[in-house]
């Protein structure tokens, strides 16, 4: 099950990369197709603000020391600050949203980009004015599990527009 996921997310990785090469020259941003991944349940937790859906796919993996699941963020939904000990590899499926680590500037992340947050570095990610989905892999699960801080204030949201 795990070794048909990474190839079918393989497949989703490259085929997206192509579509963001190819669509470097958008303006504007096309509207949601239907999703590739469950949208899951409504996540109840302090680490983010705003309406914010998970679907787990790989929880605990001891042999490949790796979590993995697709996360859905409302427009204005972000997670608070936070470090992976073993890095983190986000890959965006769907929509529009803003990543930014700590004292560098937000970037905004489309569809078909893929993230790779260094092990300790603090950031943040969610949604933008519109909903963005994006696949989020905690790698070298073995270092310990996300270390969540503060939440992102709105200021910090809404700054570097």
């Amino acid at each position: 099950m795990i070794h048909k996921l990474i190839i079918l997310l393989t497949g989703v990785i490259i085929l997206s990369c192509n579509q963001v090469e190819n669509s470097s020259q958008k303006l504007v941003e096309e509207p949601l197709s239907e999703p590739i991944f469950p949208k899951g349940q409504k996540i109840e937790s302090d680490h983010f603000i705003g309406e914010v859906w998970l679907e787990m796919f790989i929880r605990d993996d001891t042999t490949l020391y790796t979590t993995m699941g697709n996360v859905t963020f409302e427009p204005g939904a972000r997670t608070n600050w936070h470090s992976h000990p073993g890095g983190q590899i986000l890959m965006v499926t769907e929509g529009l949203g803003w990543y930014q680590e700590r004292g560098k500037s937000k970037r905004k992340i489309r569809k078909g980009e893929v993230v790779t947050c260094q092990p300790n570095i603090q950031h943040w990610h969610g949604a933008s004015d519109q909903s963005m989905t994006h696949m989020a892999m905690s790698i070298n699960t073995q270092n310990g599990g996300a270390v969540w801080g503060e939440p992102v204030t709105d200021e910090e949201y809404m700054g570097d527009r």
